[in-house]
């Protein structure tokens, strides 16, 4: 029988534990405030149960593939599309199977802790997944799918999600959020603004891209003046569908604030598809002092996700396309890189910049000193291989000292699993509640101030940051 720890990830000294597990004790069932993350919103929308165990924890996740893969097993093998229609496995049994024969694999890793917490909290299984197991546990979950408490708005409710964000293209209609705000449901979900297809010349039909915004705006992207102005009407839409937030995904954290003149002249090479990667690098940058601009304007945070590698894999981008598995850190400067946007915007006040990172490398030497000094600057939670036990305890021990909690904030989840979303937040409070009871114990910080942290890294601070 499986029983998670009810002191899982809190500290081993008995003193540190108590006071850990009092800070836990007033957070552990607060609302969840998911401001940035990739669920798809026709779950909630449409409201069907989810098709399967099989298609629920392991063909979207890439955490659970991606291990399964560096292991032998093919992409194919587990469902996960070919580009070329090829054959795939099909049979959600047969996924699961290979799921569950290889499970152990997970030992030691975040994934293997979400998907117990899921198993368990969310399902009621009470057996470890395995080969033996693997039947039986598939049968029990697919009756549990069945049941109607058991689909996305149900479950969204179980969950005590307050607000959960998507995140949506630049070009999407946002029709998923429509029918969610025209029916009865109370459930908050809420777009994000992602414009990296029409702001990236590298990316594939850029330009077929910006003829598709100029045709849903009514602007002439082909001018810059017009380019602009249909972004700021696309943001407004968003806005207008409870959008708080834009989210860019770029492989630098390179910005720029070029003259007017060196700025239409780039713009001009990335509508011929001219620009060398430098060049489309320097374009990306100079459009993120723009949305930061827009965001003066408009209110919209600005959340920065920079330093992944994409695709790394040319054979696997090749057969399976984007988003299988093979997204690898990269090294990230931020002290230059950022400088020429926060030069002009970094001291407003009312401005909102989050940055996140996949160099940890980059904590306490570049990031927290500059969202120490900045006001528009905030630093995101460890993000993607980092929000775990491990990843969250370097960021506070690196970042803490430097920019303190309120530069931060509070923690998201980032998740296309819907169901581990409860455990994502779980871990993240228990581990701010171990590293708040830490400073306690060593005399860094009173008891009382760390009760105050603990509610306000869950949900002041999320709050606060992207305007809920």
């Amino acid at each position: 029988m499986t029983s998670l720890d009810p002191d899982r990830l809190l500290p081993t000294d008995p003193r540190s534990r108590a006071i850990a597990r009092a800070l836990f004790e007033t957070v552990e069932t607060l609302p969840i405030i998911s401001p940035h993350g990739h669920c798809d919103p026709n779950w909630f929308a449409d409201d069907m149960r989810f098709p399967d165990p099989a298609s629920l924890f392991v063909v979207p996740d890439h955490y659970v593939f991606r291990m399964l893969v560096s292991q032998g097993i093919p992409h194919a093998d587990l469902g996960v599309a070919r580009r070329d229609g090829g054959r795939v496995e099909t049979d959600p049994r047969m996924i699961w199977r290979r799921f569950a024969t290889h499970f152990h694999l997970f030992r030691g890793t975040p994934s293997s802790m979400w998907l117990t917490h899921a198993f368990e909290h969310v399902f009621g299984v009470e057996e470890v997944l395995s080969e033996q197991t693997a039947d039986a546990i598939y049968d029990h979950i697919e009756t549990r799918l069945a049941d109607p408490a058991y689909r996305p708005r149900a479950l969204f409710d179980q969950f005590q999600i307050a607000c959960l964000a998507t995140t949506d293209g630049a070009l999407d209609d946002l029709s998923a959020h429509g029918r969610i705000r025209e029916s009865a449901w109370s459930g908050r979900i809420i777009p994000t603004y992602r414009p990296d297809t029409i702001i990236d010349p590298e990316t594939p039909d850029f330009v077929a891209n910006l003829q598709t915004l100029a045709e849903i705006t009514d602007e002439d992207t082909t001018t810059w003046d017009g380019y602009l102005a249909a972004h700021r009407k696309r943001r407004a839409y968003f806005k207008s569908m409870g959008a708080t937030a834009s989210d860019h995904g770029h492989p630098k954290a390179t910005t720029a604030n070029f003259p007017i003149a060196e700025t239409k002249a780039l713009f001009a090479k990335a509508l011929l598809g001219e620009c060398n990667a430098v060049e489309a690098d320097l374009f990306r940058g100079q459009m993120l002092t723009e949305m930061a601009r827009m965001s003066l304007d408009d209110g919209l945070v600005l959340q920065l996700h920079a330093g992944s590698h994409r695709n790394h894999s040319a054979p696997v981008l090749a057969m399976h396309g984007r988003d299988a598995g093979f997204d690898i850190p990269t090294r990230t400067d931020y002290v230059l890189s950022l400088q020429p946007m926060l030069d002009a915007v970094g001291m407003e006040p009312n401005l909102t910049i989050i940055l996140f990172t996949l160099d940890e490398t980059a904590y306490s030497r570049e990031l927290a000193p500059l969202a120490g000094a900045y006001p528009a600057l905030k630093l995101g939670p460890p993000w993607w291989f980092h929000d775990s036990y491990e990843g969250i305890q370097r960021f506070r021990r690196a970042t803490t000292e430097t920019c303190g909690f309120y530069n931060t904030v509070g923690f998201n989840d980032d998740t296309r699993a819907f169901c581990s979303i409860p455990a994502r937040h779980d871990v993240s409070r228990r581990v701010d509640c171990a590293y708040l009871a830490d400073l306690v114990a060593t005399g860094r910080l009173a008891e009382n101030d760390a009760f105050e942290l603990a509610h306000d890294l869950t949900l002041t601070l999320p709050q606060q940051a992207y305007n809920l």
